[in-house]
């Protein structure tokens, strides 16, 4: 999974040439609405609403136009997915979302394809992926906790909403290394990260954002992080690339797209408002704030991780058998 690497990746040429013949054309009056909707298949609170609320703000601040965020949440992110996918491609509806957007397919019947019912604008922001234990672990890395794993099989324990994107990161590390856990299921985070306090469960596999207070308290220690470069946050714990399980890139990202068939002098418009929403020293503050980092990943390159991430969850929760809720 070839994700750009961190910072601000600019756009083919060809899309930045598109991008600024309509920008002079195009302003804050071309939508027929008096306000772009951006549904969020979450409840309010969560990574893919502060990314979007983040956004619409510095948008708002450049004189765009005016972005409203509604909460959709339920059934897997399916019913604010599907709310977007069947209105109206005429850019006045959009989608925040994550990673989610390609596992779900996997698990559940949907009635839409993610990858032909939707087009992708930008990804906003990433934030990293983190496999942690309790402080009072005798596990003090990846390999010690893998280890411990190969030699008792199934008596290790992970905590993971069973079916959501910490069962299936999890399992993209135990599968390839041959090693088998019990996965605990838990109904979010914030219940899994109490666990790994309570000593409940051995390990888990969460954002960071989740748990950033507690690492930098003591209270939980981190094995390695997922994605492609160490964070500054924790810049003395490995990738797992690094503990040598391949090429491992499992950062969440979150992402604006739009039905499929938007006009694309609206898409090119959308995808400039946020490369420059995303440059504005306060977007990247606040979202720092949160443990995220903006990027500026758009079109094409978008479009490719998104196919590159379906097929890879795809696999692995074929071949690990991993079923929703």
């Amino acid at each position: 999974m070839k994700l750009p690497c961190h910072g601000f990746v600019r756009l083919a040429a060809g899309a930045v040439a598109l991008a600024f013949v309509f920008v002079s054309a195009l302003d804050r009056d071309a939508w027929s609405e008096p306000a772009i909707r951006v549904v969020v298949p979450y409840p309010p609170g969560g990574g893919a609403d502060v990314v979007a609320r983040i956004m619409a703000d510095a948008i708002g601040s450049m004189q765009g136009p005016t972005m409203i965020v509604e909460n959709r949440p339920g059934a897997a992110t399916m019913i604010g997915t599907r709310d977007v996918v069947r209105a109206r491609p005429d850019g006045n509806t959009l989608l925040a979302t994550n990673n989610a957007l390609a596992i779900v397919p996997h698990l559940r019947k949907l009635d839409y394809d993610p990858l032909s019912s939707l087009e992708p604008i930008c990804i906003m922001a990433t934030t990293p992926t983190v496999v942690m234990v309790s402080s009072t672990s005798p596990y003090r890395s990846l390999d010690d906790l893998l280890g411990a794993a190969r030699a008792r099989p199934g008596d290790l324990t992970f905590g993971a909403t069973r079916g959501a994107k910490s069962d299936v990161d999890f399992e993209m590390i135990l599968h390839p290394a041959g090693v088998r856990m019990t996965l605990v299921p838990f109904s979010g985070t914030p219940p899994i990260v109490n666990a790994i306090l309570g000593g409940q469960v051995d390990a888990a596999f969460v954002d960071y954002p989740a748990a950033a207070g507690l690492f930098q308290a003591g209270a939980l220690r981190a094995l390695a992080v997922g994605s492609r470069a160490r964070i500054e946050w924790l810049p003395d714990v490995p990738t797992i690339s690094e503990v040598g399980l391949g090429d491992f890139d499992m950062e969440v990202w979150y992402g604006l797209l739009a039905p499929a068939q938007a006009p694309q002098p609206m898409i090119s418009q959308l995808a400039e408002w946020l490369a420059k929403a995303g440059r504005l020293p306060q977007t990247r503050a606040r979202l720092a704030a949160q443990g995220m980092q903006a990027v500026d990943i758009c079109g094409a390159p978008f479009s490719a991780h998104l196919r590159q991430q379906y097929d890879d969850y795809g696999r692995v929760i074929r071949e690990a058998d991993i079923k929703a809720e």
